[in-house]
């Protein structure tokens, strides 16, 4: 049967995909309009399905056999990638032509923010892009030794399963750190603490591969030794191994004298230091295209004062510095305000002599409870960005709307021309912008999707509010 000659009516189970959920699900309606979930099924296919859990609604099925193929499917370039059992659960959308993925999240974004927030942006961004492989730079690998098997496993949590994957490569870190992959597992498995080391964290810099060894137990000098001998035979890849008996905050280098773990942005000049545990983005290729178009976005000048909310280690607060005239960075943590401070010093010190970053301060504050007060007393700034997590800037954008609807509050303080706001949370974003725009004063002039997790459901976004 070929494509065209579907029979009408169709069969009767079959099912057509209209679109697909936010969990990369296939989404059918039966034929009294009860909703169908099913996992690998992509839209305008014909589908059959086996249905594993019953509402009054909706269900949810997997994928049986698919009759007719969506132009879209590609062959998955990942072999653990799949429905079958003990899949990889680390991606969702391998199956799915990349462009069709970012098309998916884009109307994500846009749903979002007129179902959550009644809210249209006024232009569409094109969507930043990046390589659909090799881009992840940051992972966290559960290592478990499986007793049963006489093997060590390394790497992602099987498909809704609690069980770590039996994976021999990956598609979506890089080449270097793929290979290390069944390397790591030998290596586990000659130690001492072969079970009370559970994790494994990546942070990839541009010449370091800085991996966090999470141990239950101190680490004999033997098993210290190993670590040793691994990251010489493999220093061509930059291994570092650094330690974590405890919390993030107890990780350290395993030798103090390796190579510091840093990532550059060379259209600022600026040079990114970071702890392997410290919140960096995952993709370094999107991230430096997304700050560029940050920056262009928000047009600070250089008499111009800029806020920096959830700025981190300074990533857009740093190349803001080289645009503005003044930039204050605010964040919730005082560990990542000093360490911004130390990345904002170190730049502005080796800078060329006239090409010095503006004045930078930065302040710890709670964000998730600002107040109206608060707001007035950081002070008036002609634009900002706002780069919250998953959480959203619920109460940023609250103390702002509480301010334009009762100039009393105000105090002479006046709202930001310009908001560039970079959202890590679709539904949040749209709850936020509902709230700017419908009782602060702005309009949505612009937004698009961000693809930093290409083949998974996450979707990165960037909105811009001018003030009306």
């Amino acid at each position: 049967m070929t494509d065209k000659q579907l029979p009408a009516p169709h069969p009767e189970g079959w099912l057509e995909i209209e679109s697909l959920d936010i969990e990369a699900q296939g989404v059918a309606r039966r034929p009294d309009g009860k909703v169908v979930f099913i996992d690998g099924a992509l839209p305008g296919e014909w589908v059959s399905a086996n249905v594993h859990r019953k509402k009054n609604n909706w269900e949810q099925a997997s994928l049986l056999q698919v009759h007719r193929e969506s132009a879209q499917r590609v062959r998955p370039r990942c072999p653990h990638f799949g429905l079958h059992e003990g899949a990889c659960g680390g991606c969702k959308m391998q199956h799915l032509h990349v462009g069709a993925q970012v098309a998916m999240k884009q109307r994500v974004l846009e749903d979002n923010l007129w179902h959550l927030g009644k809210v249209r942006a006024e232009t569409m961004l094109p969507a930043i892009e990046g390589p659909a492989w090799g881009y992840r730079w940051r992972a966290r690998f559960s290592v478990r030794h499986v007793r049963k098997k006489g093997t060590v496993l390394v790497g992602f949590h099987e498909r809704k399963s609690r069980y770590v994957a039996d994976i021999r490569e990956c598609h979506v870190v890089p080449k270097h750190v793929s290979d290390l992959l069944l390397p790591l597992r030998a290596l586990i498995g000659s130690m001492d603490a072969i079970e009370t080391c559970p994790q494994i964290e990546l942070a990839c810099g541009d010449r370091v591969t800085a991996l966090v060894l999470r141990h239950l137990e101190p680490l004999s000098v033997g098993d210290l030794g190993k670590l040793r001998a691994f990251a010489t035979a493999h220093a061509g890849a930059g291994v570092q191994w650094w330690l974590q008996p405890k919390g993030p905050d107890s990780a350290h280098l395993l030798d103090a004298d390796g190579e510091e773990l840093a990532y550059t942005l060379p259209e600022f000049g600026i040079t990114m230091p970071f702890r392997p545990t410290d919140f960096t983005q995952v993709n370094p290729h999107i991230n430096r295209v997304l700050v560029d178009r940050a920056v262009r976005l928000l047009d600070a000048r250089r008499d111009e004062r800029v806020i920096d909310w959830f700025c981190g280690l300074g990533n857009f607060t740093l190349p803001l510095a080289t645009r503005a005239g003044e930039v204050l960075g605010i964040e919730g943590s005082e560990a990542l305000v000093a360490r911004s401070r130390e990345n904002y010093e170190r730049n502005q010190a080796s800078r060329a002599s006239g090409d010095s970053l503006a004045t930078a301060r930065f302040e710890a504050c709670n964000l998730f409870e600002m107040t109206p007060q608060q707001l007035v007393d950081h002070g008036v700034a002609d634009r900002w960005l706002v780069d919250p997590p998953r959480e959203g800037a619920f109460a940023l954008a609250k103390a702002v709307a509480d301010l334009h609807q009762d100039p009393s509050l105000r105090q002479g303080w006046t709202p930001p021309r310009r908001i560039v706001y970079v959202s890590c949370n679709p539904s949040t974003l749209a709850r936020d912008a509902g709230l700017l725009v419908h009782q602060g004063g702005y309009a949505c002039t612009a937004a698009g999707v961000v693809n930093m997790f290409p083949h998974t459901a996450h979707v990165e976004s960037m909105a811009v509010f001018d003030l009306q």
